[in-house]
């Protein structure tokens, strides 16, 4: 479990495999499960963990070890050199008595079964043990932890040897965070906003930002900063300045070059060709791009749901190999929820809405993209992490540039907001430049020259696009889907982002998204193998203007 700062989750491993992995605000629909405070820390992902045994056909009873991923012990006996605040110690006490709630959400447990995991080995084995490789080095980047910001090591055999901590208040994460708010935006939250809004800025801050954050690897030192003198803060409502744009790319590109200089400091010290990454900061991927093109490593892999809801993963994993297991890679981050045929067809009479059972729903639904409509896409079992990865998607047609606009107006979001391509891996790349394949949604690529028109939509403002590649084995359906959009359109492409609106999770049960059809300018629901389109008085005009086309 993680239940400590933010993004709660549960993730079941049986036998050294992945069998359920789900962030509690699936569940709850509280955006990232509770507020980051330490008054929020005794919230145990209760629903998330009762589902996953559920699906185990499992009890609490059978749990043989719980992992929790954050170690009381190893928190500063005074938070005076964390935090001003004189509550933060109630977040460690809430932690050390992690047991009794447990025993409370979850009757059946023992409290001789709970085990702590001190967060960045948590963050770290969500990578090392998950990725593909026998080993590799590692690099966890984030906000916080016990004591320690981050951690640099290297893993072989499943065994992790530490190489490095950052300590606190030293942190790359905490300064993104404190940018993210001066910019207008909730902190622990919205950074993803500040990387999408540094496209538009230029680094001219860049050199005191060089001073003001000093490297010396394997450990850099963040010193006291005013972000007013560089941009007045913005609140909530306000228009954005150049200043606050080129803020936040000074930044960007500061954190850019003390990712490469640890990096580079890793590669020297273990010699392997291997990294993998976690924690908050691995979310962000202009950075895992800069990385990948001119870093030290020859493979860069990011566990999918790096933030602080895969610590839960790793919690597991960790103690699942402590245990003698052989731990299983994992192969997809489609771990959450689903539905079978019958029960989406209860649904969805109970619900007493239209509806159709496709002959062949992947055509439907490329037949409305053709005709400039806007699908969600509700397939399988959700993904784990904050990616839609073609289970709970929003998709629309990547050719048409006022597309960008109108699928931020649908989700109700900033204009500056890009949104993301979906592609087969094959064709990845005749059109993108950078590493592939990448499943996970977790780089941004350059888009080549001669596709930026032609799939201007899922172009951000500086030419790249943070792509989604699809294996035909691994997603038979997406793929079918994506040939019949090339078949219709000449273009391979669809644009994928998150079914959900601003502010709320992503729709994860049959009623999230009954809801989100309900409440949003959404041409066709495709559940399932069933379709649910907007009534015809409601169609977008453009598809009208489409479908009456020559």
């Amino acid at each position: 479990m993680n239940a400590v700062f933010h993004d709660s989750s549960s993730t079941l491993v049986v036998d050294g495999r992945i069998l359920a992995a789900a962030e509690e605000e699936r569940f709850s629909r509280r955006k990232h499960g509770k507020p980051c405070v330490p008054f929020s820390t005794w919230e145990l992902p209760s629903a998330s963990a009762m589902w996953a045994l559920q699906f185990a056909d499992l009890h609490p009873q059978d749990v043989d070890v719980v992992a929790y991923s954050y170690d009381p012990d190893l928190a500063p006996a005074s938070s005076a050199d964390i935090t001003e605040s004189e509550w933060e110690g109630l977040r460690t006490l809430f932690a050390r008595r992690f047991p009794n709630f447990l025993r409370t959400a979850l009757p059946g447990i023992e409290r001789a079964k709970v085990e702590f995991v001190p967060h960045h080995v948590a963050h770290a084995a969500s990578a090392y043990l998950a990725a593909p490789y026998e080993r590799c080095a590692v690099l966890v980047l984030d906000g916080r932890g016990e004591s320690t910001s981050g951690l640099l090591g290297v893993a072989r055999a499943g065994n992790l040897h530490v190489l490095a901590t950052i300590k606190l208040p030293h942190s790359l994460g905490l300064l993104y965070e404190e940018l993210t708010a001066h910019l207008g935006f909730h902190r622990s939250s919205d950074e993803y906003k500040v990387m999408g809004l540094a496209g538009y800025g230029r680094p001219r801050f860049l050199e005191r930002f060089r001073e003001l954050v000093h490297v010396d690897a394997p450990a850099f030192t963040v010193a006291p900063i005013d972000l007013a003198e560089f941009a007045p803060r913005r609140r909530d409502g306000d228009a954005f300045e150049n200043e606050h744009a080129d803020l936040a790319c000074s930044v960007q590109h500061r954190l850019e070059e003390v990712i490469l200089d640890l990096a580079r400091w890793l590669a020297a010290e273990t010699g392997e060709k291997s990294l993998v990454m976690a924690g908050g900061v691995a979310l962000n991927c202009v950075a895992n791009a800069r990385l990948a093109a001119e870093g030290p490593f020859e493979r860069v892999w990011v566990q999918p749901a790096a933030g602080d809801a895969g610590t839960s993963l790793g919690a597991a994993l960790y103690a699942a190999h402590k245990h003698g297991d052989r731990v299983s890679p994992m192969t997809t981050a489609a771990l959450g929820r689903e539905w079978n045929d019958e029960s989406l067809e209860r649904w969805l009479k109970t619900a007493r809405i239209p509806y159709e059972r496709s002959n062949d729903i992947a055509r439907d639904v490329a037949q409305t993209i053709a005709g400039d409509g806007i699908v969600a896409w509700f397939q399988g079992r959700s993904e784990f992490g904050p990616r839609a990865l073609g289970h709970r998607s929003l998709l629309a047609n990547p050719r048409f540039a006022k597309n960008l606009e109108r699928l931020n107006d649908v989700k109700g979001r900033e204009q500056f907001r890009p949104v993301a391509p979906m592609v087969l891996s094959e064709r990845a790349g005749d059109i993108f430049i950078g590493q592939l394949p990448s499943p996970y949604m977790l780089f941004t690529h350059r888009v080549r020259a001669e596709w930026r028109e032609r799939i201007a939509a899922a172009v951000h403002v500086d030419g790249s696009a943070r792509i989604q590649t699809v294996d035909r084995d691994d997603e038979p359906l997406v793929a079918r889907m994506l040939d019949d959009v090339e078949r219709l359109t000449g273009t391979p492409v669809v644009i994928n982002t998150s079914l959900n609106t601003a502010g709320r999770p992503m729709v994860d049960d049959v009623r999230d998204a009954l809801e989100c059809f309900g409440s949003a300018p959404i041409d066709l629901l495709a559940i399932g193998p069933f379709a649910i389109r907007r009534p015809r008085a409601y169609v977008s005009s453009r598809s009208e203007e489409l479908a009456a086309a020559p």
